[in-house]
């Protein structure tokens, strides 16, 4: 659910600076949530215009940036955790499962040699329909984007080590 939200505030963001498309903006992160997001602008695009067509280097800098804090300025302004925007990141989660609408969300999944990790989990593109989770769609990804999301893969293997040892899993 953190990736839809992410790619949602990525394509507010968007909207925002060109001051146009809204609603046609699709927009790609992938990893964890927070500060290891990896958003991916190169698989972005405003009615299939590649977003690096639209903006400069430092203006998708500017809303990488805006789309990593975001979160903490909603629970800023709000005084208290964000709840609507995750809540409908689910809503469309259940409605793609319960309409078999095979829709392609970010999603948190096990990877088994995927992006070449395996035994972990992390955000990347699925097909959800009504057998859940379809399929994993693997997008080629640049050495920066690598890089990113590697550390992304080690921050998420980290806060699950600290759950294990601390064991939260037990039943």
């Amino acid at each position: 659910m953190a990736g839809i939200l992410d790619s949602s505030r990525m394509e507010t963001f968007i909207s925002q600076k060109l001051g146009f498309g809204y609603g046609q903006v699709t927009a790609s992160v992938i990893g964890g949530h927070g500060d290891d997001m990896v958003p991916l602008p190169r698989y972005s695009s405003v009615n299939g215009v590649a977003l690096t067509d639209l903006l400069s280097d430092e203006e998708i800098k500017e809303i990488i940036e805006l789309t990593r804090q975001g979160g903490a300025e909603i629970v800023g302004y709000m005084g208290t955790s964000a709840y609507y925007a995750p809540a409908n990141s689910i809503v469309k989660m259940i409605e793609a499962i319960l309409n078999n609408s095979r829709a392609i969300f970010p999603c948190s999944v096990l990877l088994e040699g995927k992006y070449g990790y395996n035994n972990t989990v992390n955000g990347v593109p699925v097909v959800l329909g009504a057998n859940g989770v379809e399929k994993i769609l693997e997008l080629p990804l640049n050495l920066e984007e690598q890089q990113q999301f590697a550390k992304s893969v080690n921050s998420v293997e980290n806060l699950l080590d600290t759950l294990r040892k601390n064991n939260f899993f037990a039943s």
